[in-house]
C-alpha cells in the first residue's frame, strides 16, 4: 500500500478507520517511515513508547514471578487486542473484562481465557457469553453475588445445556458489588448448589480499590483466603483441582500478592490459582498510580528488588495554537482527547519543529494546565517563556482508561520517534 492511499485510509485526526474495513492493515505503518517529531501524525494524538511498554512489561512479569502468582490485566483499560497479544505473549494467565461485549471483542482477536469481572447479566449478555462457550478451547468465568444473579444464569444456561464457571465476589459494607455477610454468602452458595449442572463454582473474587485504606484491604483479603478454605473444606467446590482466587487493581497488587500468595486449601486439594488483575500498568501514568508506585517502593520488598519501577508510556502530543497573553498559552487538545477526571494533563516536552533541535526537551518547571474545554486547554507560563504558536507539547496524563477510550488508534514509537506501529481499540 502505498503512503498516500495508507492515509486515505488511516484517520488519524478523525481518532477513527472511518469506513475502512477492520482488516485495515495497521501494521503497515512502520514501513511508511513516519516520525513524530517530522509532523507525519496530525495532532492531538496519543503516542505509546515502544521502550517503556516494554520495560512495564518485564517488571510486571518480574513481580508477578516473585510471589508464584498469575496476571489476568484488566483489559477494559485499553481495549486494545494488540496490546491484549502482548500481554498474553509476555506469560499472563487470561485477560480480565467488564462487559460481555468486550469480551466478544478480545474474543475475536484470540484470547481464550477470559474472567469478567462483574456479573453476567441480561439475556442478550449471556446470550453473547454462550455463543462464545460453544467454543471447547474458550475458558471463562463471571461473577456472583446474589440469588437472583444465579438464578438468572442458571435459567438461561440451562436452557443452552451448558455449563458457566462462577466466582463468588465478596463485598464489603459501603462498598461496591458482592455478598456483605455470612448469611448472603450461605444464601448464594445454596442457589448454585441448586443450579449444579448449569452453574459451577470456581473461586472467589474481591476488588479492594473501594476501601478507605491498607488495614482495611488487608483485612478484606484475609477473609477471602478464610472463604475459600472454608468452602473447599466443605466440598462446595465439588471434584475441581484448581479454583480460581483472584483480586487487586492497580493501586494496591502488591498487598493482594503479599496477602493471597500463600493461599491454600486444607488438604492442598483443590489448588488455588492466584489471579492478580491491574490493568494500568502496561501504560502507568503520573497520577494515583505514580503515588501507588511510590507506596509500594517505600514498603514492598520485592518492589525494591526490581529497582526501577513502572514509568509514564502514554503521551497527548498537541500544537501550541494560540498565545494570546503574556502568561497563557493555549493548546489544541480538550476534554475529548484525555481524562480529567483525576486531575489535568501534565506538560512534559516540548519541541520545535523546524527549529534545530533533533529531540524534545523538557518543559520548563511553572508551566502547568489550568482549565480544560472540549477542544482547548488553558497552559499557564511564565511571561517570558519561549513557547510558540506551532510549538508541540507532550502532556502527561492521570487516570489512563479515561484516555484510552477517546482514541481509536495509538501510534507507537521507538526512541527516535519513529512511528513503528499503529494500534487499534475496540470500545
Amino acid at each position: 500500500m502505498e503512503t498516500q492511499q495508507y492515509l486515505e485510509t488511516i484517520d488519524l485526526a478523525g481518532k477513527g478507520i472511518g469506513a475502512a474495513p477492520e482488516e485495515t492493515p495497521l501494521t503497515d505503518v512502520g514501513r511508511l517511515g513516519w516520525n513524530l517529531l517530522r509532523e507525519d501524525l496530525s495532532l492531538p494524538a496519543a503516542v505509546l513508547s515502544r521502550d517503556t511498554l516494554d520495560h512495564n512489561l518485564r517488571w510486571m512479569q518480574q513481580f508477578i514471578a516473585a510471589y508464584h502468582v498469575n496476571l489476568a490485566p484488566h483489559g477494559k483499560t485499553t481495549m486494545c487486542p494488540a496490546l491484549f497479544d502482548m500481554q498474553m505473549r509476555g506469560g499472563a494467565w487470561g485477560i480480565t473484562l467488564a462487559t460481555a461485549s468486550q469480551t466478544r471483542a478480545a474474543y475475536r482477536h484470540g484470547a481464550r481465557r477470559v474472567l469478567m469481572a462483574n456479573q453476567l447479566i441480561g439475556r442478550q449478555n449471556m446470550t453473547i457469553v454462550a455463543d462464545l462457550l460453544r467454543d471447547p478451547a474458550f475458558e471463562f468465568y463471571c461473577l456472583v453475588d446474589s440469588v437472583a444473579g444465579v438464578d438468572q444464569l442458571g435459567r438461561f444456561f440451562s436452557s443452552r445445556q451448558q455449563r458457566i464457571n462462577v466466582l463468588l465476589e465478596l463485598g464489603e459494607n459501603g462498598g461496591r458489588t458482592g455478598v456483605r455477610d455470612a448469611a448472603g454468602e450461605a444464601d448464594v452458595l445454596a442457589a448454585i448448589g441448586r443450579w449444579n449442572e448449569s452453574v459451577s463454582l470456581a473461586g472467589i473474587e474481591v476488588y479492594e480499590g473501594v476501601l478507605p485504606d491498607e488495614a482495611a484491604i488487608r483485612a478484606y483479603l484475609r477473609r477471602a483466603v478464610a472463604t475459600i478454605q472454608r468452602i473447599a473444606a466443605q466440598g462446595q467446590f465439588g471434584s475441581r483441582e484448581r479454583v480460581v482466587l483472584t483480586g487487586a487493581g492497580s493501586a494496591w497488587f502488591d498487598v493482594v500478592a503479599e496477602e493471597f500468595a500463600n493461599a491454600k486449601t486444607p488438604g492442598g486439594t483443590p489448588q488455588v490459582d492466584v489471579v492478580l488483575r491491574p490493568g494500568c500498568y502496561l501504560t502507568h501514568d503520573v497520577g494515583a498510580y505514580r503515588e501507588a508506585q511510590k507506596r509500594m517502593a517505600a514498603g514492598n520488598a520485592v518492589v525494591q528488588r526490581l529497582g526501577d519501577g513502572l514509568r509514564p508510556a502514554m503521551h497527548i502530543w498537541a500544537y501550541v495554537q494560540s498565545r494570546p497573553e503574556p502568561q497563557l498559552a493555549i493548546i489544541a487538545l480538550g476534554k475529548r482527547d484525555a481524562a480529567f477526571d483525576a486531575g489535568l494533563p501534565t506538560p512534559a516536552l516540548q519541541y520545535r519543529p523546524g527549529g534545530g533541535a533533533t529531540a524534545p526537551e523538557a518543559t520548563p518547571a511553572g508551566w502547568t494546565l489550568t482549565k480544560i474545554m472540549d477542544q482547548h486547554a488553558y497552559m499557564q507560563v511564565p511571561a517570558d517563556a519561549d513557547v510558540r504558536v506551532g510549538d508541540m507539547i507532550a502532556f502527561d496524563i492521570s487516570h489512563p482508561c479515561l484516555t484510552w477510550d477517546k482514541w481509536r488508534q495509538v501510534a507507537i514509537v521507538d526512541r527516535d520517534y519513529r512511528v513503528v506501529d499503529l494500534v487499534q481499540t475496540y470500545f
